[in-house]
């Protein structure tokens, strides 16, 4: 029996192997895991209000699409809500009556892979448990396109070991922390006031350098001193910006004055200037 016989047989009902999930979201990071999940012999039932089907998947090869978050999710064994941050909690309330324990009948574990606030993923915890529905927060903490599936991830909460076994056993990287849910959140997002803010950083100032013709100066000067980083970086950068927040705080001031002489914004300039008088003003 070939792959698509597996998946599904010829009256078109899903063999009992075969894992059953729901896909709610099917932009870029949604289809990229559908893909993964089909090819790694999974039965996947998609709904995007956007898209009505997966480009050149049909149902032969693993791939229902629904009407409705509700009918994507009815029959599966597991939710993968990747639609936004905005609808995540919308998709669980619609979805409630398909997914919730029917007397013998175990409630459908509900996975969210939005990057939403801790506060978000708790809400839908606790939504989740009001009505018998185990609630997961998952973080993918890399860019998913290049790995699909394979995006290291993290879960927490009730049914994160769950969600970690089905996954896992379809290829995917996940690591379960022992805590509720948001805890996945936080690490994610801490996670991201670092990089994107080192990353915005990076990017106003070769748009300022730019702007003066400094521009391969300052990339290669970057480019050096990120490769000089090594573990005592970060303590000695947290520990210079305490003790010299008053000096930096007037030389941020000072550069952000000469980005908006460059008619560049000095947002991330601004923000730095702040947050050092915000340190000097605590001692």
């Amino acid at each position: 029996m070939n792959r698509a016989e597996r998946r599904v047989n010829s009256a078109g009902t899903v063999p009992s192997a075969a894992p059953v999930i729901a896909v709610l979201g099917l932009g870029e990071a949604g289809s990229l895991i559908a893909r993964d999940l089909i090819t790694a012999g999974a039965v996947v039932r998609g709904f995007d209000p956007a898209v009505s089907e997966l480009m050149g998947v049909t149902a032969a090869e693993g791939f229902f699409g629904a009407g409705s978050d509700a009918e994507a999710c009815a029959g599966a064994h597991l939710v993968l809500s990747v639609n936004s941050a905005k609808e995540a909690v919308a998709a669980l309330r619609m979805s409630l009556d398909a997914v919730r324990p029917r007397g013998d009948k175990p409630g459908t574990v509900w996975a969210d892979l939005n990057t939403a606030s801790p506060g978000v993923k708790r809400e839908l915890a606790e939504l989740g448990k009001a009505h018998g529905i185990p609630v997961t927060d998952v973080a993918m903490m890399a860019p998913v396109p290049g790995k699909g599936l394979r995006v290291p991830m993290l879960a927490s909460g009730d049914g994160a070991d769950a969600v970690a076994a089905t996954l896992q056993a379809l290829g995917a990287d996940i690591e379960v922390l022992d805590g509720p849910a948001g805890l996945a959140a936080t690490r994610k997002l801490l996670r991201s006031v670092f990089y994107k803010g080192m990353a915005a950083s990076i990017v106003e100032a070769i748009e300022a350098a730019r702007a003066v013709g400094l521009e391969d100066w300052l990339h290669d000067h970057i480019a050096e001193e990120l490769g000089k980083a090594d573990a005592t970086t970060v303590d000695r950068i947290v520990t210079g910006t305490r003790r010299h927040a008053v000096r930096r705080g007037a030389e941020m001031g000072a550069a952000a004055t000469m980005l908006t002489e460059l008619g560049v914004p000095p947002i991330m300039a601004d923000a730095s200037r702040q947050l050092h008088e915000r340190l000097a003003d605590n001692g």
